[in-house]
């Protein structure tokens, strides 16, 4: 861009965030009615309105920097919060990025129709710049809102992908000092390192002195499922519990004797339920079958 046509630019800029000060009332009442921010605030106008009013003084303060087009420009910061609260209220709704920054177009046609009265020849040069620099903010400002909408959406998916970790991998009592964590599904990194740290934290409340990691649901074991098994029970060990894994099934016994790995150290047992007997015998439990036709006194 060429030294003229910059400070033309620059100019139209600060002409821009001055009109933006100047009527930042008005077009906080009119955005309040768009889409975009009334089907987000529905409890009160007024909020929705002061919502708009920081948007609007997002936009001023870029454009008194002349940065039009940088997303980054550190105007957006005071409004991301409020723009983030808008975008995780829409996305949660059902709107895409794309959706929600339609939403945000339709803010410019009403703040041009309030930039075009103000100007008393619309089609002058100076009307034009200011109103072609309008439209570039405004590009921005819908930039802004899919970053944000985007990074909302990633946060609400983490958020509910540690969810089901903690869900899919619950830590039950079976006996007095005895807790089992019994594993559906495959055991990567990330579940993994959920089920030491649910399985400690129950070791640590309940005073556990045996832990038991149930396979019976696990469809196979590598050597990676082996190592993350290891280090669990190891972990537990350090806790002063005693770990067992059950459901040793005959392919499973295959494939880690096929693959070389060391279960030496750690107690297996074929089912939960051998598993279960194996830690009531270590703390001087025997549980017997009732003899038939006998009644307990």
């Amino acid at each position: 861009m060429r030294v003229s046509e910059q400070a033309t630019a620059e100019a139209a800029a600060r002409e821009l965030g001055g009109f933006l000060e100047r009527r930042r009332e008005q077009i906080a009442q009119r955005w309040a009615d768009a889409p975009l921010f009334r089907t987000v605030f529905t409890v009160s106008r007024d909020e929705a309105v002061e919502a708009c009013k920081a948007v609007v003084d997002a936009l001023a303060d870029v454009a008194s920097t002349g940065r039009l087009e940088n997303v980054a420009a550190p105007g957006f910061d005071s409004a991301r919060e409020q723009l983030g609260r808008m975008a995780a209220s829409r996305a949660r709704s059902g709107y895409s990025p794309a959706q929600i920054a339609e939403e945000a177009a339709a803010l410019r046609p009403v703040t041009a129709e309030l930039l075009h009265g103000e100007t008393s020849d619309p089609s002058g040069d100076e009307a034009r710049d200011v109103m072609l620099a309008l439209t570039v903010l405004m590009g921005t400002l819908r930039l802004v809102i899919m970053e944000t909408t985007i990074n909302a959406g990633e946060e609400l998916i983490a958020r509910q992908r540690q969810q089901l970790l903690e869900v899919a991998t619950p830590v039950i009592s079976l006996w007095e000092g005895i807790v089992a964590v019994p594993l559906i599904g495959t055991l990567d990194s990330a579940r993994s390192q959920v089920v030491m740290e649910s399985l400690l934290q129950a070791i640590v409340e309940q005073r556990a002195r045996y832990a038991i990691l149930d396979i019976t649901g696990v469809p196979t074991v590598d050597s990676l499922v082996a190592q993350h098994l290891m280090k669990t029970v190891a972990a537990a060990r350090l806790m002063g519990a005693e770990c067992v894994v059950s459901g040793i099934r005959p392919a499973i016994a295959q494939t880690i004797v096929h693959l070389g790995i060391d279960l030496g150290s750690v107690v297996t047992r074929s089912t939960l339920a051998d598993a279960l007997a194996h830690a009531l015998s270590r703390q001087g439990i025997e549980v017997s079958r009732r003899t038939a036709g006998v009644n307990p006194r």
